[in-house]
């Protein structure tokens, strides 16, 4: 309800092997029982079930009003391992329509022009 993502989380148990949908760089995080991440909630791949989670308000008026990614963050503590996506597919997928739909300049050459008329895009 708060992570801006969604709230459906998956768990996955048993022996075998599992394929994780994620986006961008994945990062592995291995925790110690001292360390607390703080993590975008959209970014969250997956964690152990040795990590505790939660969700924790980022604070902050210009953080809630001007932040732009949401206004809460998933909170991880506990040792166990952590995996971290760099670009969720609903962000890449926004930024992709964003940049097909935006009216490009000509590129700063002088044959920008014509490069677009090249590439079917000849405005």
């Amino acid at each position: 309800m708060f992570g801006g993502e969604g709230f459906i989380m998956q768990k996955l148990q048993g022996d075998g092997m599992a394929f994780v949908h994620a986006g961008g760089t994945i990062i592995e995080r291995t925790t110690s029982h001292n360390d607390k991440l703080r993590v975008d909630t959209g970014c969250l791949v997956a964690f152990t079930s040795s990590v505790n989670y939660d969700i924790e308000f980022v604070g902050g008026i210009k953080n809630t009003i001007f932040g732009g990614e949401g206004i809460f963050f998933a909170t991880l503590s506990g040792q166990g391992k952590v995996w971290i996506q760099s670009l969720p597919i609903s962000r890449l997928a926004s930024r992709i329509l964003a940049y097909g739909t935006y009216n490009r300049k000509e590129e700063g050459s002088i044959l920008g022009g014509i490069g677009n008329m090249l590439d079917g895009d000849g405005r």
